[in-house]
């Protein structure tokens, strides 16, 4: 009861020591929000993009058949390539001039005889000219076109053996013809018409899905760790080895004084957490439900007061207020940096993506965004306690430790 008897009077000197330093003191908290805040702004409006045109592309059908004219409509009305490609049949005259006048970033060309290549066996190819202008745009229908010639080769050698079987059967011209256009129709409209054209993986990215959402919640989890540091590293003050001594005497150590600290900075943190919590949630548009608040208040306070307890370790181990300060500020940087606050994780190579779970403060961030960006009703909360008693556990040890050894 001692212990609890000191730590309350130095909780009270604490915040007075506060009261004392009020008309600075919200300065303290408003600068990390406009520097963090501005950073942020920068970072969205890098991954925002500003320009959503699509690339247009033309496409040249000199063969004219019924196999070429179905081919071009299904590039034209492919669902995959709507947002992204816009193609437009013309001449090969007007081609010509709109990749001039940087209207198209390249075009297409079907050549002559291109059906009755594919059903001879003679290998077909498409041809495509670039915008030199247009590099990236012209780069990228290249592999576009690049897929679809695989598709193509691959119906033509399905065409060449159905064709041979055909024959056999002994089947008129103009009947075998037709069914091998049939074959040719259901095969095109099953490769490029069930969005086969281009192979994709689908991967969740909250950083380019949306980055207003991913860098505000950082933002605010940044803001929330740098408040941690400043508050505690206010409160911490240098005690002369006379004083220390005259505090021994009546039974207090530098245990108190510091679990003191923490819990001042902590309590004093979450309260202004509390007040921006509410206008982030605004700003980032999201619904969420009471018991999402719930969750999120309590990886927030067990985050802080993790935080708080590695501070705390790294000033009882530490004596000297300059190496320890630098430490702390170390300490903190290194934290925001594997939480992916500032880098997200999904850019660090997959051998420090695998260790990264490890970190109480990657835990924090990642369960954040998984409750407000894609609306998880799981969360586990049994890595952070478990850093949080293990946190406790070495610093009541080693301040213990200490506390002997100075006597």
């Amino acid at each position: 009861m001692l212990f609890f008897h000191h730590v309350f009077l130095f909780i009270k000197n604490n915040v007075r020591q506060l009261q004392r330093k009020w008309p600075s003191l919200p300065l303290l908290f408003l600068f990390p929000i406009i520097i963090v805040g501005l950073s942020a702004y920068v970072i969205i409006s890098f991954f925002t993009p500003v320009d959503n045109e699509a690339i247009q592309v033309g496409l040249i059908d000199h063969d004219q058949s019924k196999e070429t004219t179905m081919v071009v409509e299904v590039l034209e009305e492919s669902s995959q390539l709507n947002n992204a490609i816009q193609i437009e049949v013309m001449s090969a005259t007007k081609a010509k001039q709109a990749i001039k006048s940087n209207y198209l970033s390249s075009y297409i060309v079907f050549p002559e005889d291109f059906t009755d290549n594919l059903y001879n066996g003679t290998p077909v190819t498409l041809e495509i000219v670039g915008n030199p202008n247009k590099r990236i745009e012209s780069y990228l229908v290249k592999e576009l076109i690049d897929s679809v010639s695989r598709h193509i080769k691959t119906a033509q050698a399905n065409i060449l053996t159905i064709n041979y079987y055909a024959k056999q059967l002994e089947m008129d011209d103009e009947t075998r013809n037709d069914f091998l256009f049939k074959q040719f129709t259901n095969f095109v409209f099953y490769t490029l018409g069930k969005d086969k054209i281009l192979d994709e993986e689908t991967l969740t990215n909250n950083v380019s899905n949306s980055p207003i959402q991913y860098y505000g919640l950082s933002s605010l989890f940044i803001i929330v760790t740098i408040w941690l540091l400043t508050l505690y590293s206010i409160l911490t003050r240098e005690e002369e080895s006379k004083m220390k001594n005259r505090m021994r005497l009546y039974s207090v150590t530098d245990t108190q004084q510091v679990f003191a600290k923490m819990i001042v900075s902590w309590i004093v943190t979450i309260c202004f957490t509390a007040i921006i919590f509410i206008g982030i949630i605004a700003f980032l548009n999201t619904q969420l439900f009471l018991s999402d608040y719930g969750k999120i208040a309590i990886l927030t306070l067990v985050y802080s007061f993790v935080f708080l307890v590695g501070l705390a370790i790294i000033e009882v181990i530490l004596t000297a207020s300059k190496i320890r300060l630098f430490v702390q500020t170390f300490y903190t940087g290194l934290l925001l940096l594997v939480s992916g606050a500032i880098v997200p994780t999904i850019y660090y190579p997959f051998y420090v993506q695998g260790i990264l779970p490890y970190s109480f403060s990657y835990q924090a961030l990642h369960w954040l965004q998984e409750i407000i960006l894609n609306n998880s009703v799981y969360v586990s909360f049994l890595p952070l306690i478990g850093y949080m008693i293990i946190g406790v556990l070495i610093f009541f040890g080693i301040s213990t430790w200490k506390e002997r050894v100075s006597r």
